[in-house]
């Protein structure tokens, strides 16, 4: 599907990344918690793929898609996706199949980001907060305390007993960072695994990805049940 969406508005997420919301309007826009879609400015065949940050539920309900966009210039000026206010945008999609399932076979999930990872996870927390579930945790590792995007609205859940929240930096030695430093360990990732039967999502850079499953194996979850994607 393609559509040609209005950006509603832009708010700055971390001082790298920006939160974008795309105005569906009329369009009827189904996708699964964990999609992604093509987007670039209207006319332009140069679409880049983004995670959709928001459940199925939240985009219905507030009649717009919600992406985490990176502010870096990994790409020459004439490439990147600048959004603006008002600008009309072409967004293909929905496209992947890291997914949370609409009926997903376990109470029990464990979501493991790094950096810009936490867009696909974030719509796949809040999808599984409205389904039945006995535990949702979420481990987050960011480079620095200010680039834990979404960072208010998850410690308020974890504040109300919705979610148990890990959080670690890993970059950064400012002495207000009173929350664990460093990789993630096996002992702290073991705090949020509830038995085998947990469904991990794990989301992030390649070293993350690449070592968290092995963690989590470590700790009896069987590989069928560790679905991992690079950020």
């Amino acid at each position: 599907m393609l559509l040609n969406l209005r950006v509603r508005d832009v708010r700055q997420a971390t001082p790298r990344a920006q939160i974008v919301r795309l105005d569906l309007a009329d369009h009827v826009f189904t996708y699964t918690a964990g999609q992604a879609v093509m987007v670039a400015a209207h006319g332009d065949p140069r679409r880049r793929p983004y995670s959709i940050s928001c459940a199925p539920e939240d985009a219905q309900r507030d009649r717009a898609l919600e992406l985490l966009v990176g502010t870096e210039p990994a790409d020459p000026p004439d490439q990147r996706f600048v959004p603006v206010v008002g600008d009309r945008v072409d967004v293909e999609g929905p496209l992947g199949t890291f997914t949370l399932p609409d009926a997903p076979d376990a109470r029990r999930f464990l979501f493991v980001a790094g950096g810009t990872g936490i867009a696909p996870l974030r719509a796949m927390l809040r999808h599984a907060l409205m389904r039945p579930h006995e535990s949702i945790g979420l481990f987050y590792s960011a480079r620095t305390p200010d680039e834990f995007a979404y960072g208010d609205e998850l410690r308020a859940l974890a504040d109300a007993g919705q979610i148990a929240l890990r959080q670690t930096i890993t970059r950064s030695t400012e002495a207000d960072w009173t929350g664990a430093r460093g990789r993630m360990t096996r002992e702290a990732i073991a705090e949020l695994v509830h038995g085998p039967e947990t469904l991990c999502f794990v989301c992030g850079p390649p070293s993350l990805v690449q070592e968290v499953p092995r963690l989590l194996e470590e700790l009896g979850i069987p590989s069928a049940r560790i679905r991992v994607e690079d950020a």
